[in-house]
């Protein structure tokens, strides 16, 4: 286990030095747990002045500007008080969709990894062609290069950031507020956003009728893990500690944020998880890549994945499990995992066909 506490340190600290490109400079996100080195505000709107990282204005969450790219990708960008800044999002919107409906649609979160942002979706995969024909938004929100779907606990004074307050209320009372967002909602997303979303369904129960995890930390509290999160904090130049406090010290608090911990509260959600589990090229990488020690973090989620689907068997909350062995922690196989289970979302939905 000490062999395993020492890889899983080392895959945290290459899993979050890895950034992939940005392909929106013009509307990128600085966030409150972003380093001073990689800050960056971009170019205010001409018709608001706002931008994503500028300081929440006074008074409670509200949408201060909305950026259309194209028929269906509506960004909006957010005044957050409980991030402190304003933080954007991006919505795959569906045929015959207007804030004038006189109908409500249900919701697909789609959560992003670490040391990435909003854009990483329809940045990586094909997932605006591939839900064409989804009757539901789907809302792809800002979350921080390491800001781990949590209210951080900054040594017992709490947020901001408050990730956790700003996707599970804020955006969501917003959604239902002004752009026809119904109450069936489903939730997936891969490596950090893959905790989120199982974290997310386990804490508020029946808020997420589908949890589905790709390839990230399911338990939090197993021998190595902690270390594996305080690093990643450290390699980001965050405060190891601001985020749940010490894992000693603060145990409730890392319990409260630990899906394992909170499993009884996935009752009634159809789940889905998967991982790799070797590390080693699979059938989605090219014969000639590169390893990467990056591709540790497979084993890692599988270990934490095996720990929760054993827990859930044992509260007897069934669930769907796929552990495929050889495959790199890499987008092929997040995108693949999430088509896997994108029979099981159409029908938490309510949906007959996506």
């Amino acid at each position: 286990m000490r062999a395993l506490a020492a890889l899983a340190t080392v895959t945290a600290l290459l899993l979050a030095c890895a950034s992939p490109a940005r392909a929106d400079p013009d509307w990128s996100f600085a966030g409150e747990d972003d380093p001073p080195r990689r800050q960056r505000t971009a170019a205010p709107s001409p018709t608001t002045g706002y931008a994503p990282g500028q300081k929440a204005l006074p008074g409670p969450a509200r949408v201060v500007s909305e950026r259309r790219l194209d028929a269906r990708t509506l960004d909006l960008l957010i005044s957050s008080p409980s991030v402190g800044r304003l933080t954007p999002v991006r919505l795959l919107l569906p045929r015959g969709w207007s804030r004038t409906a006189g109908r409500t649609w249900p919701v697909l979160y789609l959560l992003h990894g670490g040391a990435d942002d909003y854009t990483s979706w329809t940045r990586m995969t094909d997932v605006s062609t591939f839900t064409a024909n989804l009757d539901a938004i789907v809302v792809m929100p800002e979350a921080g290069r390491a800001g781990n779907y949590s209210d951080w606990y900054n040594a017992g004074r709490g947020g901001p950031p408050k990730w956790a307050t700003f996707h599970t209320y804020e955006v969501r009372r917003l959604l239902e507020i002004g752009y026809r967002a119904g109450t069936r909602r489903a939730v997936a997303g891969l490596s950090m956003g893959a905790y989120g979303a199982m974290k997310y369904a386990a804490a508020h129960p029946r808020m997420f009728r589908f949890a589905g995890a790709y390839s990230g930390i399911m338990a939090t509290r197993l021998p190595g893990i902690p270390a594996i999160i305080m690093n990643a904090q450290a390699s980001e130049k965050q405060d190891p500690l601001a985020l749940w406090g010490d894992p000693r010290r603060n145990k409730k608090v890392w319990a409260a944020n630990d899906p394992l911990a909170l499993a009884a509260g996935l009752r009634g959600t159809s789940i889905y998880m998967s991982s790799g589990s070797t590390s080693l090229n699979g059938p989605l990488d090219a014969p000639d890549a590169p390893w990467n020690a990056a591709h540790l973090g497979e084993p890692i989620s599988a270990y934490t994945a095996r720990a929760l689907s054993a827990r859930l068997k044992r509260l007897g909350i069934p669930h769907t499990f796929h552990l495929y062995g050889d495959g790199t922690h890499t987008w092929p196989y997040w995108t693949r995992e999430f088509k896997r289970s994108y029979p099981m979302i159409v029908r938490a939905l309510g949906l007959r066909d996506g």
